[in-house]
């Protein structure tokens, strides 16, 4: 069976036809690699030392610890699907004044720390509570936390996300810019492609998929099971 191209240029030179194959499977490949960028999956790359050590940076960047910044993977329709969760590694588009008080802007890489309705402070040292309860952030190496005496209380609004760097010390995040809207949250970080010494998936974010296919007809069988007991 000829598909519509062949259709359509049937009485057109061989030659014609050819580079008219050419151009449309060409055109149909960067669109398909657009689609995906754009409701599936997105490259990033780690511009600073805001989550090392994490997330490296690289390039001779004050406090980078990587020869090569790390590049990462996030799922750009997952939080279509759930809520985000505390202690996700999130990418989004950084509120209006980010760029003011950071003299940077555009798409950052932060860990989101406080839910809409939590209350985050920061005692002296850069200890961290949430809600009144010092968060469990063992994942922070104590080097990395802010050594100086301030002291902060962000409530968070509805519908926002408190997000901070791995590396408290050298992070410019919520705590100087306010909370991120959920409508700013692109998709949590997935995977590192790059280099290749720093390759790593989340597997538990791969299983998820497979969790569904399994749910689904699970869910359906039980569904059905009272009705064919009945007969």
């Amino acid at each position: 069976m000829r598909n519509p191209v062949d259709r359509l240029t049937t009485n057109l030179p061989h030659g014609l036809r050819v580079a008219i194959d050419w151009i449309v499977t060409i055109v149909g490949a960067i669109a398909i690699v657009l689609a995906i960028k754009h409701w599936i999956v997105n490259p990033y790359r780690i511009p600073s030392s805001s989550m090392e050590p994490t997330l490296h940076c690289g390039d001779g960047g004050v406090g980078c610890e990587g020869h090569y910044s790390d590049r990462v993977l996030a799922c750009r329709f997952c939080f279509r699907l759930r809520k985000p969760h505390r202690f996700e590694v999130v990418v989004f588009n950084t509120p209006p004044r980010t760029e003011e008080l950071c003299h940077a802007g555009g798409t950052f890489v932060k860990r989101i720390i406080g839910l809409p309705g939590d209350v985050i402070r920061e005692r002296p040292g850069g200890i961290v509570f949430v809600n009144g309860k010092r968060l469990n952030d063992t994942f922070i190496d104590s080097s990395r936390r802010r050594t100086d005496t301030n002291t902060g209380r962000w409530p968070v609004p509805k519908k926002s996300y408190f997000m901070m760097g791995d590396n408290r010390g050298q992070s410019c995040d919520s705590r100087i810019w306010g909370s991120v809207p959920r409508a700013n949250l692109i998709g949590p970080v997935f995977a590192t492609y790059w280099p290749p010494r720093r390759i790593s998936v989340n597997v538990g974010f791969l299983l998820l998929p497979l969790g569904a296919l399994f749910l689904v007809p699970l869910r359906w069988r039980r569904r059905r099971s009272p009705r064919a007991h009945r007969r």
